[in-house]
């Protein structure tokens, strides 16, 4: 008894994303953003409170702590990079090349390097849309390599990979051909692949729902629906519906309640939405040759025309009816914050919505829960809102007191303090509590996409072509 408790611990500790004071997936711990901390700066930057600072080849993917290292990849004169980075003095231990033999098409937000690694303490996981997936261990020998793609993402690929027990588990929302699949994390081999059919655009990357009692379940949002998967077999467990049909954004859980948000254009908020026909109609209408294909001259409304690139997911130009009904769903879709009660058998939607929100949802930043209070921050303008977790109550909102910037790194927390970076390098600090009144706004003067790590008393913000340390006088 004593050995399975022990044993269900350390399987709860790897499915939450590695202890609680270390960073070993995107947003570290389970994702969610928060780190059991004390003694971070409230003020820092260039000249202030920094510890150490490295130059990197350039990349979004966020930085990843374990032990003495500190994992990121990057993109240098085309080629694709895997780094390790001591974690005491900024030194780059070693860097390793990825094959890449294509080079996927990327919305002009995203980047060759944009995933980020994943470590389960021995070995370190890399995901690069444009070759697949690789494994070393910590001193940078190659384990595996597994390649993936090519894949068809209208934005390009963005989830990162995360361990779950002995796996290694990727998210793979696309055009055509979605799926989730887990492998072996000592030798690459493919365990199991899901086919993710609903899934038509998006990169959410999973976290780990424990039930009581229960086995870690792997949990991700997609177009339309919040599904759980079993590590073991890839089964789907249970979903639940109401999710936007854009998907960017990593969940975050608090006991048996996850929280999601999801925009898809400004023509999914209530009151806005745009009425489309049912294909069987449009198509008699606009078919004139009855090819089962609309092209952009046979489209009927101007809207469906500017959508066109959007919707085309086999890219031939042209709509068909499964496009149509897809176009047709996404538009009946809502943005919305939602607030989702986790477990349950098959479809799950009409019981498990507590509450949902819908003013100021971002697209890419995911949601921060800390101490009593749910952060969002939209990617244009930071606009803040804080939520009541339990209710979805109105908390606050507004804007940072920072001129006008755009957001994609997401919101953390730790020590009392949360941390919001802008895309042009400001990093404002907020106090707990879902107040927006700023403890500081610090410059570092470089672009920032990278999502910050809280680990140890340290602040490691990535820019486009630096990692900082940042850190109070010892």
């Amino acid at each position: 008894m004593i050995g399975q408790t022990i044993c269900m611990i350390v399987l709860g500790m790897l499915a939450a994303g590695g202890p609680a004071g270390e960073w070993t997936r995107f947003r570290g711990p389970n994702g969610s953003g928060v780190a059991d901390v004390t003694g971070l700066p409230v003020e820092f930057g260039p000249a202030r409170n920094v510890i150490w600072k490295t130059e990197l080849a350039p990349g979004y993917s966020s930085p990843i702590v374990d032990g003495s290292r500190i994992y990121l990849t990057g993109v240098r004169d085309g080629r694709l990079l895997s780094l390790a980075v001591d974690r005491a003095s900024g030194k780059l231990l070693w860097e390793r090349e990825a094959p890449r033999d294509r080079r996927e098409k990327l919305d002009q937000r995203n980047h060759p390097a944009a995933p980020s690694a994943a470590t389960d303490g021995e070995h370190v996981y890399f995901f690069f849309a444009d070759y697949g997936l690789l494994a070393y261990d910590v001193n940078g020998k190659e384990l595996w390599r597994k390649p993936l793609g090519p894949f068809n993402n209208i934005y390009g690929m963005g989830a990162s990979p995360i361990v779950v027990d002995d796996v290694v588990v990727l998210n793979c929302d696309q055009s055509i051909g979605s799926f989730i699949a887990a492998f072996d994390q000592r030798t690459g081999r493919e365990r199991w692949r899901t086919p993710r059919v609903e899934a038509r655009s998006g990169h959410s990357t999973p976290v780990v729902y424990t039930p009581p009692g229960g086995r870690p379940q792997i949990v991700v949002p997609g177009s339309f629906l919040l599904s759980a998967y079993d590590p073991r077999d890839g089964k789907r467990l249970w979903w639940v519906g109401g999710l936007s049909f854009e998907l960017k954004s990593t969940p975050v859980i608090s006991g048996d309640t996850l929280y999601i948000n999801g925009f898809g254009s400004p023509e999914n908020q209530p009151g806005a939405l745009i009425a489309v026909a049912p294909s069987a109609e449009v198509f008699a209408a606009q078919d004139a040759n009855q090819d089962g294909k609309l092209t952009a001259a046979e489209l009927p409304t101007a809207h469906a025309r500017e959508s066109l690139p959007f919707f085309d997911l086999n890219g031939d130009k042209s709509i068909d009816r499964s496009e149509w009904d897809y176009y047709k769903a996404a538009m009946e879709s809502e943005n919305g914050m939602l607030a989702i009660k986790l477990g349950g058998s098959g479809d799950m939607t009409a019981t498990s919505v507590r509450w949902r929100y819908q003013r100021g949802i971002p697209q890419l930043p995911s949601p921060l829960l800390y101490q009593d209070a749910l952060y969002m921050v939209n990617d244009a303008g930071g606009v803040v809102t804080t939520l009541n977790p339990k209710t979805g109550a109105l908390i606050q909102q507004g804007r940072l007191k920072v001129p006008s910037d755009r957001y994609y790194a997401s919101p953390v927390a730790g020590d009392g303090k949360i941390y919001i970076a802008s895309e042009s390098g400001k990093v404002v600090v907020l106090p707990p509590g879902g107040g927006l009144d700023a403890l500081a706004v610090n410059d570092l003067q470089e672009n920032i996409y990278a999502t910050p790590a809280l680990v140890d008393r340290r602040i490691y913000i990535r820019t486009l072509n630096s990692l900082y340390c940042f850190g109070l006088p010892q």
